[in-house]
């Protein structure tokens, strides 16, 4: 059987590239900033919160719970969702190394005549 293209990419780059696609809706990005912004756990205050309809916001939520950042607890009808810390510990060493991996260099790129 033939490679398939994520076996061409490190551990790291993919995993990279999977929290990046998880997080590539603005809606997401949304939920996780108001979860650490009341760093506590939420039940049904998004909809208010966003202004997206609920069925949305669950599937946003599922997306986030899928990939570990937040976790959820069920009590009755009742879901309350909150940030993984250690899972978003790992994720932000993750994009520290890779940001930090950049050195401006003195010269300016990409201008007329540097290349």
């Amino acid at each position: 059987m033939g490679a398939t293209k994520t076996d061409l990419f490190t551990k790291e780059q993919n995993e990279l590239a999977n929290i990046a696609r998880a997080l590539g809706h603005p809606a997401r990005i949304a939920i996780l900033q108001h979860l650490v912004k009341i760093n506590a756990c939420i039940c049904n205050d998004l909809k208010n919160e966003l202004g997206l309809a609920q069925a949305t916001i669950s599937q946003h939520l599922k997306e986030l719970k899928n990939l570990g950042i937040i976790q959820g607890s069920i009590d009755g009808t009742s879901i309350c969702y909150c940030i993984d810390p250690k899972v978003w510990e790992e994720y932000k060493i993750l994009f520290q190394t890779f940001f930090a991996g950049y050195q401006n260099p003195d010269k300016k790129c990409c201008e007329p005549g540097q290349c």
